[in-house]
């Protein structure tokens, strides 16, 4: 498919100073050519679970493919960096391209797991750095909400069907636009933004709000009241048939069909006069159960006897589960009552706030819910900010490089590696692998011995039924090496992918860790570079 056109600010300037301050000192120095491989990965899943979705490389590859000074640029350079930067050096920036850098990668909407590198890049020192913080930009928050969306996919059953919602509550509309993308890659069935369905194909999705319900106060300011049949094309007294319908429903319901706000009731007319055949209202501006039910029923069944057929309700506040319950036994009584089936399985959808956490619970006390609107827990990813992912130097000139630390979980696992995954007989994720470059790939049926790359007790010999090559050289001379698919294709990869993970891995509590494991050549060759590189101390 043809790439989704390229923001105009993910550029060679949304970098960090010290990229460029870099760039200067590896060229004044003589340095800037020499052959360098950088690993992107991160250290630890987000939200306390054991996985986590790749996303992002699309937009990597847009940045690469477009990498540009402009004139403006340089010119902004020139006055922002110190006087005694010489000319040359500006004449080179202004020259450059990434056509000699190598990209290789998993598949976007890939599962993922610490320490794996995500992207390996490879060519000069110079330009592989000036891509480190877009690169990282561009990949931290899209695998983070990715991840967090899929997440709410898993807490409720597969039929439910979840909406973003969350624009308004977004870190701008960069944030907005970036986070409808990336929850749609992580299960979410839609968006309320239009801006996001346009550009990425994903279905917008929306009623009205509370302000449509307040701005009438009563049947008197309905200007139209009529609705055409859908069949017959003829004129229906649509406001008037609402009402007969609002009485006969008060012995159905056991409420009082005067008590009911008939402003909300107008709104809800003009809204379905509307939108006919996309009646969905949101019933809790005044009384859900008492006022706010009983005025969509009305509304739905005269839409019925106009021959069209309401969508459902929303709920926005209040006991989601309770009332969901109370609402769906109204939904079967009026349905038996007027012999229409479809009555009693209307969609009831639920907003609020909702977290991850809200999607458990109501999942274990029992609900009625189809649809969940989901906003600012999900795009803000409240629960976990940032995922934290680095980029590190692990080669330069084909010769290994380490950074080692008094924390282990910040020592780099040095060289060129590849990635496999290795799957059971029922299609299921045992462990991945690390390998040098040079060492043979993996033969599906073969005793495997995998070692945790720290611990020198864990290891575990592993036999795959099937093996997965994960990393595909996707950027190099200039071009990218394989046609990308398109974003629903991507978003059924990243599902699929998220089966293969065990049920355990993927609980919201306490999850089974998942392996991450080394050859026993990477071991010893890291372990031998990791005390070669650390200084003996002296007692005296």
């Amino acid at each position: 498919m043809a790439m989704t056109e390229h923001s105009s600010v993910v550029s060679p300037l949304l970098t960090d100073l010290y990229q460029i301050s870099m760039a200067y000192a590896y060229w004044k120095s003589g340095k800037h050519q020499e052959e360098s491989t950088f690993d992107l990965f991160f250290r630890k899943n987000p939200f306390g679970g054991e996985f986590t979705l790749f996303a992002g490389l699309e937009d990597c590859l847009k940045f690469v493919q477009n990498y540009k000074f402009q004139t403006s640029d340089i010119d902004y350079l020139r006055k922002a960096l110190p006087d005694y930067i010489e000319k040359e050096f500006y004449d080179f920036l202004s020259t450059l391209d990434m056509n000699d850098i190598r990209i290789y990668a998993m598949p976007e909407g890939s599962v993922a797991f610490p320490r794996l590198p995500l992207l390996r890049i490879e060519g000069p020192l110079l330009k592989a750095q000036l891509l480190e913080t877009t690169l990282l930009t561009l990949v931290n928050f899209a695998s983070l909400v990715a991840t967090n969306a899929a997440r709410f996919r898993t807490a409720v059953e597969p039929q439910k069907i979840l909406h973003e919602f969350g624009l308004r509550r977004a870190q701008g509309p960069d944030g907005g636009l970036s986070a409808s993308k990336y929850c749609y890659l992580g299960g979410f069935d839609g968006t309320s933004n239009v801006l996001a369905g346009k550009l990425y194909g994903i279905p917008i999705r929306g009623t009205h709000a509370h302000a449509f319900v307040s701005s009438y106060q009563n049947l008197d300011e309905l200007k139209v009241r009529e609705l055409s049949d859908r069949i017959t094309g003829e004129s229906r007294p649509f406001a008037q048939l609402c009402l007969k319908y609002l009485d006969e429903l008060g012995s159905i319901l056991k409420i009082f069909p005067d008590q009911t706000s008939k402003g909300e009731l107008a709104a809800f007319i003009a809204y379905a006069i509307s939108f006919p055949s996309g009646f969905l209202a949101l019933v809790d501006t005044y009384d859900v159960l008492k006022s706010g039910v009983p005025n969509f029923l009305a509304v739905a069944l005269a839409l019925h006897e106009c021959n069209y057929e309401a969508l459902g309700l929303r709920l926005d506040s209040g006991d989601l589960a309770y009332l969901s319950l109370r609402v769906r036994a109204n939904f079967v009584e009026v349905a038996q009552k007027f012999n229409l089936s479809y009555i009693e399985h209307l969609n009831i959808v639920a907003s609020n706030d909702i977290n991850e956490d809200t999607l458990h619970s109501l999942e274990k006390q029992g609900h009625a819910i189809d649809t969940f609107g989901i906003g600012t827990h999900l795009v803000t990813c409240q629960k976990q900010p940032a995922l934290g992912c680095v980029y590190k130097l692990v080669e330069l000139n084909g010769k290994p490089c380490i950074k080692v630390s008094q924390d282990i979980e910040k020592v780099t696992i040095p060289g060129r590696k590849n990635v496999y995954r290795f799957y059971d007989s029922n299609g299921e994720a045992l462990c991945d692998l690390m390998t040098t470059t040079d060492e043979s790939e993996p033969i599906p049926g073969t005793r495997k011995l995998c070692r945790h790359p720290f611990y020198e007790t864990k290891r575990a010999y592993v036999t795959p039924t099937t093996v997965q090559t994960m990393y595909k050289l996707y950027w190099a001379n200039g071009q990218i090496q394989h046609a990308l698919p398109t974003w629903q294709e991507v978003r059924i990869y990243a599902q699929q992918q998220i089966k293969t993970v065990r049920k355990d891995h993927r609980r919201n509590l306490n999850p089974t860790p998942y392996k991450v494991s080394v050859t026993d050549h990477l071991y010893l060759f890291l372990h031998r570079l990791w005390m070669n590189s650390v200084p003996i101390g002296e007692l005296a």
